[in-house]
C-alpha cells in the first residue's frame, strides 16, 4: 500500500485548511487510516484515525472539537479538515494505514508527510 498525501499549505490563526490522503492497492475494511504530526525534535504525535468503513474515528485531545477525519463515500481517500488553526498545529503531517490505534506501532505504511504551517 502506498498512501499518497496532498493538501496543507501556509494559514493565518484561526483559519482553515484540508488535508488528504488516497492509499494505492489492496485496502481491507478493517485497517484505519490514520494522521500523525511531526515538529522537529518531537515525537511523531497522534492526530485522528478512521475505520476504513468509515464507521468510527478518534481523535487526540488537542484536536477533538477543530479536526474532523472523514471518507468520502465512493471515495478511496480520506480527509482530514482542519478548523480554528493554532500556531501549535504547525507540523509536518503524515497519513498511515494499518489496523488502527494511537500510536505509530499500529500503522505499516507512512505517506512522506505534508506541511503546516500556522502563522500568528
Amino acid at each position: 500500500v502506498q498512501l499518497e498525501e496532498s493538501g496543507g499549505g501556509l494559514v493565518q490563526a484561526g483559519g482553515s485548511l484540508s488535508v488528504s490522503c488516497k492509499p494505492s492497492g489492496r485496502v481491507f475494511s478493517n485497517y484505519a487510516l490514520g494522521w500523525f504530526r511531526q515538529t522537529p525534535g518531537k515525537e511523531r504525535e497522534f492526530v485522528a484515525a478512521i475505520r476504513w468503513s468509515g464507521d468510527n474515528s478518534a481523535y487526540s485531545d488537542s484536536v477533538k472539537g477543530r479536526f474532523t477525519i472523514s471518507r468520502e463515500a465512493g471515495k478511496d481517500t480520506v480527509y482530514l479538515q482542519m478548523n480554528n488553526l493554532k500556531p501549535e498545529d504547525t507540523a509536518v503531517y503524515y497519513c498511515a494505514m494499518g489496523r488502527g490505534g494511537m500510536t505509530m506501532r499500529d500503522y505499516n505504511y507512512w505517506g512522506q508527510g505534508t506541511q503546516v504551517t500556522v502563522s500568528p
